[in-house]
């Protein structure tokens, strides 16, 4: 396949212009399916840069509230025709910076040319309500207003689909945006950003530093003229923004991992409960947040469903991203790559049984390619069972009873996506109300999210907000009560 891609420095965008770090260094972003090769370099920001960004975002949001939703929602669709017309050199940028195959990033960029144009009509809708008051004589209402400069801080495996669904309400609800996405993917969000910077976007309002979490992360967690924090990634570095900004008094969104169960009833259609298994569990590598990464079977078909499931896991090609007959990508780099290899072999000291795969893959060009794993007889209190992996590893768990899967899948720290295979309403109705996750779906994978709709998580998974849909408007505005007499 000749490929568009070309190797280049990508420069900050800061106050409406591309600038290099005042470090004067940079950092490679390498290709996972050939570590050698490298795809872009970016900047080895500092926090003096960072500060730089937010001071561009102060400015240049007092100018952008001032615009009618629908101006800012121009914008938007601007950048949304332009994202559209680069597509195919953006996925495939993405597929070459961490992995994802080619297909899947194509379809993560349509997704991020959706929610911009989503956003963009937002700014048609209303903005507040009028509230009866005890004095017939005044009026009073509600109204929607910014929060001021946002701090945008996204993760590696939606490189695309995550810096917009941030970036696109904290737009159309009037802030400003500094975004600092993921080294391993920040090419990527960097050509998004060349979209904002092509369809003409007013200084200051969005903004990429680049550089280290602990660097630029940190700075954005510690910045006081940053009124509000958004952060997708790990649990750890999450709780460590969420405990930052809040002790600075500033408004803050965490939305980190998942253990995420999918649970199989004896009386479901095996075939499409083997299916979600798979895609829910090993497309994109298993680096999904919402990825199925335990797989709890009654007792009454757990032996068919696991031959199913092997015979079909045995069927998927993993390799190049980029070639067309891959199913199943690199893992995102050689940290996750080593990181997965150490769940599987605990995952075997703990005594569950490696059934099939699990093993890494010799390539010519030292991919950081695995076989899918599957392991049967996992008990809940494995680490495999408790903690994300964040890979392509399903751990297969025996019960008797929906209400005995209900109460395991309940059975961990996190609770972001749950689902559950089976015809009969009432384990339907039971796992519906009785299961601890944010995102619930019935005969559907547990991964899958629509823009349109809230998305969360529980327990550890979050910080209780939402983002996305109309409920994102929760986070990225505050109230303002008017009261007006005459």
């Amino acid at each position: 396949m000749k490929t568009t891609m070309e190797t280049r420095t990508f420069l900050n965008y800061i106050n409406g212009k591309w600038s290099e770090s005042s470090s004067n260094e940079v950092t490679e972003s390498n290709n996972p399916a050939k570590p050698n090769e490298v795809v872009g370099k970016i900047q080895s920001s500092t926090k003096q840069d960072l500060d730089n960004a937010v001071q561009a975002a102060e400015a240049g949001q007092k100018k952008w509230k001032k615009m009618t939703g629908a101006e800012r929602g121009n914008y938007l669709f601007k950048v949304a025709d332009i994202l559209e017309q680069n597509l195919e050199d953006i996925a495939e940028t993405m597929t070459r910076e961490m992995g994802k195959t080619l297909p899947e990033a194509k379809g993560e960029t349509a997704r991020g040319v959706a929610i911009l144009r989503y956003y963009a009509g937002e700014g048609m809708r209303s903005e507040g309500d009028v509230i009866p008051s005890t004095d017939s004589s005044a009026l009073m209402f509600s109204k929607r207003v910014p929060l001021g400069v946002v701090g945008v801080i996204t993760p590696w495996n939606f490189p695309v689909a995550i810096p917009l669904w941030k970036s696109a309400p904290a737009l159309i609800y009037g802030n400003a945006v500094v975004l600092k996405p993921a080294t391993e993917a920040a090419v990527t969000a960097a050509k998004v950003i060349e979209c904002f910077d092509k369809a003409g976007f007013p200084e200051g309002v969005i903004n990429l530093v680049t550089g280290k979490g602990s660097v630029i992360g940190q700075r954005i967690a510690e910045n006081e003229q940053i009124t509000a924090v958004t952060f997708t990634g790990s649990n750890s570095t999450g709780q460590h923004i969420g405990k930052t900004v809040a002790a600075r008094g500033g408004k803050y969104q965490l939305e980190m991992g998942g253990k995420n169960p999918l649970i199989v009833a004896d009386d479901c259609d095996i075939d499409l409960a083997v299916d979600a298994a798979i895609s829910g569990g090993l497309k994109s590598t298993g680096q999904k947040c919402t990825c199925s990464s335990r797989v709890i079977v009654q007792a009454g078909i757990y032996e068919k469903f696991k031959q199913k499931l092997i015979a079909k896991v045995e069927e998927i090609t993993v390799g190049d991203g980029l070639n067309e007959n891959t199913w199943m990508g690199p893992c995102a780099s050689k940290g996750q790559y080593e990181s997965v290899q150490e769940y599987i072999k605990i995952g075997q000291e703990e005594g569950a049984e490696l059934i099939f795969g699990g093993r890494p893959i010799n390539d010519e060009d030292g991919g950081y390619y695995l076989e899918p794993a599957i392991f049967d007889h996992v008990s809940t209190n494995m680490k495999i069972a408790q903690e994300e992996i964040f890979g392509p590893v399903l751990a297969l768990m025996k019960v008797d009873t929906v209400e005995e899967a209900i109460d395991l899948a309940n059975d961990v720290d996190f609770g972001l996506s749950a689902s559950i295979f089976s015809k009969n309403i009432d384990h339907i109705l039971s796992f519906i109300d009785d299961i601890d996750a944010g995102l619930v779906r019935i005969n559907s994978e547990t991964a899958g999210v629509e823009l349109q709709a809230p998305f969360g998580g529980m327990k550890a998974s979050s910080s209780y907000s939402r983002e996305q849909g109309q409920a994102a408007k929760e986070f990225f505005t505050t109230m303002k009560t008017v009261f007006v007499k005459g």
